[in-house]
């Protein structure tokens, strides 16, 4: 290799060196280009905290398209059906237009086996009728023999007057057997009476509740083409795994939705979150949306919700939280499902210190950086929030001050500078755990109570306190 090669390679890593550190030194040494020190400057200025993420557009407010209410009857035990037929996703439609069709084939044969049970209890109500009729009438003989037999024991004892007291004695006797057979003959028919009428109480309510499913279950059945409750674009909705809704797709009366009609006049921005960035999101925090859709457009947001329990990432260990960002100005042009990309702006300090990440260092008690040129040191740093590049700096270092964004090969020799910021640190973080110690103890000494959050509905979201 010549010289040349030499310059241009010394000229490139100049420039790029330029590009994002204040100080470059390149030395040629044998056949290589070595870089001894690179350096940066701490800079003053505004310090931003952004949080990037991709989501999709969603209309804030829509009309639900769902299963038939009367799908909904417990009574029916239908747990989930299919959907045979759904109009294709962006379809324009009128109220009463035709969106989807549900499994007629399924409600049917639920129907069919409905039916036949309807009529098994018909049949049997009709011969409990018969059967009770049949056991009273052989009580209602029975009685009448019952009631002759006293008659005739009653006439032998008249005629025995004349008789020995043996005869007459046992006259006596057939008489008092004849009357406690007719009585329990009428109690035995009592009974017999009751049991009759309520196995024919519970054939007729049989029949009242088979009779009723029957109805319910031709209500479903003649409502299983959905149609539009109102005017709009058909946007699919999403199953119980977050996929949407297609042709085959199940529903039940616990997911019902099947699709909706958006209004398209006010949007949110549907994103996911990591867990590790998930703490410094909040609501109302600002949000700059640009729509992939159409570059040129920009949008301002603001956080309107954010998650309290994360989701599983497909095939990871990671978690993602749901944040709702709804969309301001100009949404003419936005359709559902469109892609974003969302900047949440989480914190602005308008001036501030801060250097690159990498010009920090750490070690098991302190972080530090290495400053200076004529009497280095490492100098102990009190850091502040950090973004993708950057770190704000709190106390240890001035504006101007230079310091490295690679460790030296003598770093041993560098000696500590700061311990009064370690001090300063180490108190603070002491002070902080605490006071989170009294919180919490205050927390546990507090009265317990359990009360339903307002404004969340059937959420069953419940706060201690």
């Amino acid at each position: 290799m010549n010289i040349n090669y030499y310059e241009q390679e010394i000229s490139v890593n100049r420039h790029n060196c330029s590009r994002a550190f204040t100080g470059c030194i390149i030395l040629l040494r044998g056949n290589k280009v070595e870089s001894l020190a690179i350096s940066t400057e701490v800079k003053r200025g505004p310090f931003e905290v952004l949080v990037l993420s991709s989501g999709q557009l969603e209309a804030q407010n829509s009309e639900n398209i769902t299963v038939p209410s009367s799908l909904r009857d417990r009574d029916l035990r239908i747990y989930e059906i299919k959907i045979t037929d759904l109009v294709e996703e962006g379809t324009v439609v009128d109220s009463g237009d035709y969106v989807a069709t549900l499994d007629q084939k399924a409600v049917e044969e639920i129907l069919t086996t409905a039916r036949e049970e309807l009529e098994q209890a018909e049949n049997a109500f009709q011969d409990a009728k018969m059967d009770s009729n049949l056991t009273l009438s052989n009580y209602r003989d029975q009685i009448i023999n019952a009631k002759e037999e006293v008659e005739a024991q009653q006439i032998v004892l008249d005629e025995s007057v004349y008789e020995s007291p043996s005869i007459i004695r046992k006259a006596e006797m057939d008489l008092d057997r004849a009357k406690r057979k007719l009585e329990q003959e009428i109690k035995g028919y009592e009974l017999k009476k009751r049991q009759a009428v309520s196995k024919v109480e519970r054939s007729k309510i049989e029949v009242r509740q088979r009779s009723k499913r029957v109805e319910k279950l031709e209500d479903v059945y003649n409502s299983l083409e959905i149609i539009a409750p109102k005017s709009g674009m058909v946007i699919y909705g999403k199953d119980r795994m977050r996929e949407k809704i297609k042709v085959g797709s199940t529903v039940s009366p616990w997911m019902p939705t099947i699709a909706t009609l958006p209004d398209l006049s006010s949007m949110l921005s549907i994103t996911y979150v990591n867990e590790i960035d998930i703490s410094r999101v909040k609501s109302g925090q600002k949000v700059k949306i640009g729509v992939d859709a159409i570059p040129e457009k920009s949008l301002e947001g603001e956080v309107v919700s954010v998650a309290n329990i994360g989701q599983q990432m497909p095939k990871s260990d990671a978690k993602i939280f749901e944040v709702k960002i709804r969309v301001f100005g100009d949404v003419s042009g936005l359709k559902p499902a469109m892609t974003t990309s969302n900047i949440i702006q989480t914190s602005a300090i308008p001036d501030t210190l801060y250097l690159p990440a990498e010009a920090v260092f750490e070690n098991d008690s302190v972080q530090f950086v290495y400053l200076g040129e004529n009497e280095p040191v490492k100098q102990i740093v009190d850091l502040g929030d950090q973004n993708e590049n950057y770190i704000l700096i709190r106390k240890g270092i001035e504006e101007g001050d230079k310091v490295l964004l690679a460790e030296p090969e003598n770093m041993e020799e560098w000696t500590y500078k700061g311990w009064d910021i370690y001090e300063e640190i180490k108190n603070r973080k002491a002070l902080e755990t605490e006071e989170e110690k009294k919180r919490i103890e205050e927390e546990k000494k507090a009265p317990f109570n359990l009360q339903k959050k307002q404004g969340e509905g059937n959420s069953g979201m419940v706060i201690f306190g």
